[in-house]
């Protein structure tokens, strides 16, 4: 094989295939080696690209799990262009394999940032209702095309192998089969990803074609980890927006919820369409969850969050302040009349949740005012149609744990019970110490960025400017105190 001493000769060859292919035999041993050849593939890029004797039959005379680098840019440049859906199948196939047996070490050195100066659009999942209600929404799982940004806008990849990912999940949506890419991006994710608080540009995709293969679980387990470093807003508002409809597929609406803020609160100079339709499932979500409505948006949210996000959602702030006032008639007649905006955005299913939620909602503020009630009582009070329908709800709500209760079948009564908790179980005991431990985890992560935060340049030179138009003498503080640490 090859050493590095021998690179400069190497290279004055790159023109030739069987030459390049030496290289990468000889160069994937050591990280030095490895620096080396990276150096030389970013170099024959453009020659690669214009050499019509690579083939995807080259790749034969390599082994992904050692040569993986080398592998990875030949992988990237025989796969580019347009091609038939017979090849598709069989790039696919490919890449898969190459991301199952790839050596991570190696793929990470490929960090050359290429930027795509057109107009990027991004398939958006947006229906939310498909994923929380099948039945109402039927088997189809309807998209719609959100664009990003301005035509002449950069977008950073990253990594080579983000590149080829990313290539690899059109493919497969190409394909119209979507579940042959979850395993192999859920396994590129981790191979990707240095820390498990770092953000990379495949979650987002990861997590929509879990959507699209309504693998909602395979989704959900990249959820759990605590994402504290994120280098494109772009890439966090899809995961959070793909991770907020994951979680309602699977009914975990409070974690659903949390997602969904994070959008609607993240900075912003200008509302972008993912934060809009993120709000639009929050205040769905909310009702759902929590049981009320707030007009006013978080405090954290960005000014141009603050002006525009109720303006352009007014059919869903209709139905959380009709949700507020209880009334389950008022509230279906406005669901009624913008029933036709609710399809269109692919939320009706999400909406009848909502008022479903309501009829549960009245039923506990009905707990704080009686002992025991009929059946019968119950769906008068809170509008059902009959004593079955109000017996199914005391039901689900029982099993849920929303209410205590037990229902006397010979006579309809039901008797509403204290919350038999103590809170001195083995099993309370480790929840209770869980989150305990990750409320710790998480200030140390706070202290940690904080001083991280009191070191950068970036940061530092905006407070040095900040204190000298805040300079009131010496009896004030000469830092300000929105940049007080």
């Amino acid at each position: 094989g090859l050493c590095s001493s021998e690179i400069s000769k190497t290279i004055g060859g790159m023109s030739s295939t069987e030459n390049l292919i030496t290289s990468i035999q000889g160069l994937s041993a050591s990280s030095g080696d490895l620096s080396a050849l990276h150096r030389i593939l970013k170099g024959a890029e453009e020659t690669l690209r214009a050499d019509s004797d690579l083939e995807l039959s080259t790749l034969e005379e390599l082994d992904a799990s050692k040569h993986s680098l080398g592998y990875l840019y030949l992988l990237d440049v025989l796969t580019c262009g347009p091609m038939s859906n017979e090849k598709a199948l069989d790039v696919v196939l490919l890449i898969s394999r190459f991301i199952s047996s790839c050596d991570a070490e190696q793929i990470r050195i490929a960090s050359d940032k290429s930027t795509a100066s057109a107009k990027r659009t991004t398939t958006v999942l947006i229906d939310a209702a498909a994923a929380a209600d099948a039945e109402t929404c039927g088997n189809q799982t309807n998209r719609t095309i959100i664009s990003w940004g301005d035509d002449d806008e950069c977008y950073c990849f990253g990594l080579v192998v983000v590149s080829l990912c990313k290539r690899f999940k059109d493919r497969v949506l190409e394909l119209e089969d979507p579940l042959r890419g979850v395993a192999p991006l859920l396994s590129a994710v981790r191979k990707v990803q240095v820390s498990s608080k770092r953000l990379t540009a495949l979650h987002p995709d990861c997590l929509q074609l879990c959507l699209l293969a309504k693998c909602y679980k395979a989704g959900f387990s990249i959820l759990s980890d605590d994402i504290l470093e994120v280098d494109q807003p772009r890439d966090f508002y899809l995961y959070c927006y793909y991770g907020g409809m994951i979680c309602i597929g699977q009914k975990k609406f409070q974690k659903a919820l949390e997602l969904l803020y994070n959008v609607v609160t993240a900075p912003m100079h200008s509302v972008n369409a993912i934060a809009l339709e993120a709000y639009k499932k929050y205040i769905l979500v909310t009702l759902i969850h929590s049981g009320q409505f707030s007009v006013s948006l978080p405090k954290c949210a960005s000014t141009a969050a603050q002006r525009h996000l109720k303006t352009w959602s007014l059919p869903y702030t209709e139905v959380g302040n009709c949700y507020n006032e209880g009334k389950i008639s008022e509230l279906q007649a406005v669901v009624v009349a913008h029933s036709s905006d609710f399809e269109k955005d692919n939320n009706l299913g999400l909406v009848k949740q909502a008022v479903s939620s309501l009829y549960k909602r009245n039923i506990l503020r009905l707990t704080q005012k009686y002992l025991t009630l009929s059946l019968q009582d119950i769906a008068n009070m809170v509008q059902l149609a009959n004593a079955k329908e109000a017996e199914m709800h005391v039901l689900q709500m029982i099993q849920d744990g929303q209410i205590h209760a037990l229902i006397n079948q010979k006579d309809g009564m039901v008797r509403f019970l204290e919350d038999p908790e103590q809170y001195k179980t083995s099993e309370m005991i480790e929840v209770m110490d869980s989150v305990i431990q990750r409320t710790i985890g998480l200030s140390k992560n706070l202290i940690a960025m904080d001083e991280s935060l009191s070191c950068d340049p970036l940061y530092l030179g905006k407070v040095g400017r900040e204190r000298q138009r805040y300079d009131f003498g010496e009896d004030f503080d000469t830092v300000p105190q929105k940049f007080s640490m």
